[in-house]
């Protein structure tokens, strides 16, 4: 990095410990999941109704606007309707309701796919599973996999958000799915390699991963520094093969897939079982007792933190997902979706800022090249001409700023409202 733009990244306190090594809780004989109907601002169409029986990979609603993403369900039992309930958007959303019967019946449509498939075949059962990014995004996988332009594979397993421990332990548990989803991932991607990218700092699980793929042509293990946000794809792309691009990986014939998303193809392709649970970090000083949980989508969080213990304080702040890229949730009722991995709880406290002192820490460490102070500054003003010269849109929220700031300064939630006000203007 030049010494001009800063480091762009730093090693922060991650607290892995708390569960890195701790066992895996899991959900059993829960009484009803709560399956959101929510990707982005696009419409569900929901496929069942009040009173309908239905089976564990059944499909219960889809998206089909411009992407297609089938959702299923995630427990045998009754349908009882459409309920409004807060999810991770802070909205009142439609949440498809189901009451669990305890057979955790599966579909009798389940179909799995062989190692021997096509590139196309592939990519048509991404699709078919409802396949979407598991590191948070919950973008539509086969999508990224419809191109001829990739070079280079990156299965992101560097998982460098505080607290986080859920790639990680799936990767312990689900070697075999893993392995799978890699080598069909490579397979749909047409790249010439491909490198799993994890920290250095994983001493006992690197010489797993070398063991597992040491048979595997042109897959290799790649350990990459322990620093934030070496997660994002721009960052842990320009790390592996020195490339930049503008919105895209491919425009530099890349495609980077999450190790969790990777290992649900593979779980997939064996069982025949789409996305229906997922491995849950509930961490922070907030929960007594930190754990990985297993549990159904569309179980509550309130659900999960009972699990660990319950709440270590009167105050605290739920957050799903990890504490600088999550968002804050005013209700733990709000329940897992296809992409969750993480809910962090942590102690409130009530910090007072200072005045800006002008160090430019934000700026050195921004990850986007950006000047976060000045974005704030200026949707402060309100100067909305000035705004569009700094780029706001292309911050990816990641909390860097906010971190850094010796001020104590919400400059990441300045940024954010600053992405709003250009995003209403853009409407006009």
């Amino acid at each position: 990095m030049s010494f001009l733009i800063g480091p762009m990244r730093k090693h922060i306190n991650g607290h892995k410990e708390l569960t890195a090594h701790n066992e895996l809780l899991k959900v059993e004989n829960i009484d009803k999941v709560y399956i959101p109907l929510v990707m982005g601002n696009a419409k569900i169409d929901v496929l069942v109704k009040e009173g309908d029986l239905v089976k564990i990979g059944d499909k219960i609603a889809e998206r089909n606007d411009h992407f297609n993403v089938p959702i299923f369900a995630s427990v045998s039992g009754k349908v009882l309707g459409i309920e409004k309930r807060q999810a991770t958007n802070l909205r009142p959303s439609d949440h498809i309701v189901i009451e669990n019967d305890g057979k955790y019946e599966k579909s009798a449509s389940l179909s799995t796919l062989g190692p021997d498939a096509s590139k196309d075949e592939i990519i048509a059962f991404m699709k078919e599973k409802g396949l979407v990014g598991c590191g948070g995004a919950g973008f539509p996988t086969y999508v990224k996999y419809q191109t001829d332009k990739c070079e280079t594979l990156i299965i992101n397993a560097v998982e460098c958000e505080p607290y986080i421990t859920s790639d990680a332990r799936g990767i312990v548990l689900y070697k075999e799915y893993l392995k799978e989803g890699v080598l069909a991932m490579f397979k749909a991607s047409s790249a010439k390699v491909c490198y799993v990218a994890i920290k250095e700092t994983k001493k006992d699980l690197i010489p797993e991963l070398v063991e597992l793929f040491k048979d595997a042509q042109n897959v290799e293990v790649k350990p990459v520094p322990d620093v934030y946000p070496m997660g994002w794809e721009r960052t842990v792309l320009y790390e592996l093969i020195h490339k930049r691009y503008d919105k895209l990986p491919i425009e530099v014939g890349c495609i980077v897939s999450n190790a969790t998303t990777a290992i649900m193809l593979g779980k997939a392709m064996m069982t025949g079982e789409p996305i229906t649970e997922k491995i849950v970090t509930v961490s922070g000083d907030g929960v007594k007792e930190p754990h990985n949980v297993l549990c159904p989508v569309g179980t509550p969080y309130k659900t999960l933190i009972d699990m660990c213990g319950g709440y270590s304080a009167e105050e605290v702040e739920v957050i799903s997902g990890g504490p600088m890229m999550g968002g804050a949730v005013t209700k733990d009722e709000v329940t897992v979706g296809l992409a969750c991995n993480a809910v962090t709880v942590l102690k409130y406290h009530k910090v007072e800022a200072l005045k800006c002192l002008r160090c430019g820490q934000c700026v050195e460490h921004c990850p986007s090249g950006l000047e976060p102070v000045n974005i704030s500054n200026a949707y402060k003003a309100n100067d909305i001409d000035r705004l569009e010269k700094l780029r706001p849109m292309d911050c990816i929220e990641c909390g860097m700023c906010t971190y850094i700031c010796p001020s104590k300064i919400e400059v990441t939630e300045n940024v954010r409202k600053a992405k709003r006000a250009m995003a209403l203007r853009a409407k006009k």
